[in-house]
């Protein structure tokens, strides 16, 4: 990178900020346009260029939508307070809720679903689940979105042998969800482990949540074990991280 270009991108950085600042500030309201590039150039006296940069920056945190003709309008979206240990306990999903109502009024629909059965796993699922050697997994994938606006994709994989002819192998678990189908088969998760690391999504990811290939995703991977110590599901969760909030509260 030359001294110039990295001036004018630590100048875009610098109004991008400006901007965010004032979009929290309430300056600017959900559905407000912010200023053109030509007015952020000739305000800030930089090249439109770098202005072009600074709005490109909000965008990809998913700050602002920009169209053609249209300019940048701040998002209306409010990101999804997702409360990791409320939604997993069992008074949640043991009473027939959905882990979603521990999160916040706004109830995901799933616009796409898929649920294979019998399929080989890949080899970091295989050893999670301490599967035996070709031992099947069912694989169920969803899209889950919110008001019209993809968040997120989730795979799960159960092993084949203990979720076979059961309702978890249908697209519609029943209340509960898949937890609460486990515990109807003996094997109610006891223990939850979430891992969480942020990246740069795949060309696929991008795609199925609709997102500017400048922003990233959360990745979350959670395992749930039995009361034995049974790993009886992992779920790879990759997120929209402009529309998450990911919120964790317990005791010391």
């Amino acid at each position: 990178m030359t001294d110039e270009t990295g001036a004018q991108l630590n100048k875009a950085q610098q109004i991008a900020a400006g901007l965010r600042t004032a979009i929290e500030r309430g300056d600017f309201s959900p559905g407000d346009r912010l200023p053109g590039e030509n007015a952020l150039a000739a305000q800030h006296d930089v090249a439109t260029l770098t202005a072009r940069r600074a709005l490109k920056i909000l965008r990809d945190e998913g700050l602002v939508e920009t169209k053609k003709g249209a300019g940048a309008r701040v998002i209306s979206f409010q990101p999804i307070r997702r409360r990791g240990i409320q939604r997993l306990a069992r008074s949640q999903w043991g009473s027939g809720k959905p882990v979603w109502s521990a999160d916040d009024h706004r109830a995901p629909d799933v616009d796409q679903i898929t649920v294979l059965e019998e399929t080989i796993p890949p080899q970091h699922v295989r050893e999670a689940l301490e599967l035996a050697p070709g031992e099947m997994v069912c694989v169920r994938s969803r899209r889950y979105v919110v008001e019209g606006r993809p968040v997120m994709v989730a795979d799960s994989y159960l092993p084949q042998s203990l979720v076979a002819g059961s309702p978890i192998t249908q697209a519609d678990t029943g209340p509960g969800g898949i937890y609460a189908r486990l515990a109807d088969l003996g094997h109610a998760p006891a223990h939850f482990r979430e891992e969480i690391r942020v990246r740069m999504p795949s060309a696929g990811e991008a795609a199925r949540l609709a997102l500017p290939a400048d922003r990233t995703v959360i990745k979350l991977a959670r395992t749930a074990f039995d009361s034995a110590g049974r790993a009886v599901e992992i779920n790879e969760m990759t997120m929209d991280s402009a529309a998450y909030v990911l919120d964790y509260e317990f005791d010391a």
